[in-house]
């Protein structure tokens, strides 16, 4: 049976798809009641992640990324199973930075079974998960940090990043444009993802398909600097191509049908 969570997540997900969805559709594409479609949905609307329309209900105008409680409900079966396929990527013993963000998030909690890795990071819930297993050693920065978003920013964070070398950098993006360029809400948030992406010896970018289009502000590098892309649906051709022509690895994540 569907958990709430998971209703709310992919009626969020639909609304993202088509734009607008009814109550009426909702119910009946979900076979609940229109209250209970009401319920989550109201949910979901003070949450920030949807906006009430006449009838149903639409996507918010963004001038700035949810807050970090609200991201965590959206395409989360998408997001664990990326997460799963690069946890599998990642040997015990290495060294890894983490960036902020929900997918950074669920990719260190798809580690905790692994033993002996060294983590630095700027995100309060990354380090608060690796923190869980006690052969890790956890490294976090001082500095700035936003109660909304549950990390540490500031001019520290890009220091911080460059005093090591690690094996792997786990980042997530706020978006993803038609060129591949990779956009973020804020200069900072950019400044920490490209000193993350210089210190590593192998950079993995995450992000679910939602990424592509997503109309957040700030440019900074483009997807084909990275060395592997991890997403969960196949690219457009020209994506594709361009990632293809600059030696980009792309995994793609596959979602038990029951999640999907």
């Amino acid at each position: 049976m569907t958990t709430p969570q998971e209703r709310r997540a992919r009626i969020a997900e639909q609304v993202r798809q088509a734009g607008f969805a009814s109550i009426e559709s909702l119910a009946t594409h979900f076979a609940v009641t229109e209250q209970t479609v009401r319920r989550d949905v109201n949910a979901l609307c003070d949450q920030g992640v949807l906006r009430r329309r006449h009838g149903g209900v639409e996507l918010p105008i963004e001038r700035e990324n949810l807050p970090y409680e609200n991201r965590k409900v959206l395409n989360l079966a998408e997001k664990r199973a990326i997460a799963a396929m690069v946890a599998a990527r990642i040997p015990d013993g290495a060294s890894l930075f983490f960036s902020i963000g929900t997918t950074p998030e669920l990719v260190a909690q798809a580690l905790c079974d692994h033993s002996h890795l060294r983590v630095f990071t700027n995100n309060l819930n990354v380090a608060a998960a690796c923190c869980g297993n006690p052969t890790f050693e956890v490294t976090i920065v001082g500095g700035r940090l936003r109660n909304r978003y549950r990390d540490v920013v500031g001019h520290e964070v890009n220091q911080f990043f460059s005093q090591y070398k690690v094996d792997f950098g786990v980042f997530g993006v706020g978006g993803i444009d038609s060129e591949g360029g990779l956009l973020d809400f804020a200069e900072e948030e950019v400044r920490a993802r490209e000193a993350i992406l210089a210190n590593s010896r192998r950079s993995i970018l995450i992000a679910d398909h939602t990424k592509f289009g997503r109309n957040a502000v700030v440019r900074g590098g483009s997807i084909t600097d990275v060395d592997l892309f991890c997403t969960n649906r196949p690219l457009q051709p020209d994506m594709a191509a361009r990632l293809e022509a600059a030696e980009v690895e792309v995994l793609l994540a596959e979602v038990p049908a029951a999640l999907a």
